[in-house]
């Protein structure tokens, strides 16, 4: 499995060389099931596209996509600094990442974004950039699911976003759940007219 080639579109978006380095090391830690995975079994949270073989991957790409168009529009583009912007794609691209745990389980984990948060805490050391955009990703990364904290037994167990980082990949990856916002794909998993 090349990360590179299936996440050709994505990391073109990456300008500065050690975040895109970074970016490729840690997409090469999800495991294998993330790439055939669903995004939603019922289809009750997720638009079609992100169901069925792959469905899950291309919820990522969608988000990651709505992300980098809000950045085209200078209204949300000046909020963020270059380096800024390209760890909340990476954070979109990480978000879902372990979504069944570690080794593949049955169901999702409501706690998914905190298992990628200690992956990513894990390999820190052979990772290049700084503390401040490390906390950024990690951060975002663990408040993606919004509003959405307690899980299937009514504990709180994740908290909800704060800073303007935590609160754009939220809303990056609310957007990629709505079913009103349709994308099409091709055989390859690429948006089309992207």
């Amino acid at each position: 499995m090349n990360i590179e080639v299936i996440f050709k579109t994505e990391l073109s978006y990456f300008k500065n060389e050690k975040i895109r380095k970074d970016a490729i090391y840690l997409l090469s830690l999800l495991p294998a099931y993330f790439f055939k995975e669903p995004a939603s079994s019922t289809g009750k949270y997720h638009p079609k596209y992100s169901l069925g073989e792959g469905g899950l991957l291309r919820h990522t790409k969608a988000a990651v996509r709505f992300a980098y168009e809000l950045f085209e529009d200078p209204v949300f583009g000046s909020v963020y600094k270059d380096d800024e912007k390209e760890i909340l794609l990476l954070a979109l691209l990480l978000h879902d990442g372990f979504k069944k745990g570690i080794v593949e389980e049955k169901y999702t984990r409501f706690d998914h974004p905190l298992v990628a948060v200690s992956i990513l805490e894990k390999h820190r050391d052979k990772l290049e950039m700084d503390d401040h955009l490390f906390q950024i990703l990690t951060s975002s990364i663990a408040t993606h699911m919004g509003p959405w904290t307690t899980d299937y037994f009514g504990n709180e167990v994740l908290e909800k976003p704060k800073s303007k980082y935590q609160k754009f990949v939220h809303m990056c990856d609310y957007l990629a759940s709505r079913k009103c916002f349709l994308l099409e794909f091709d055989e390859n998993n690429e948006i089309i007219g992207a």
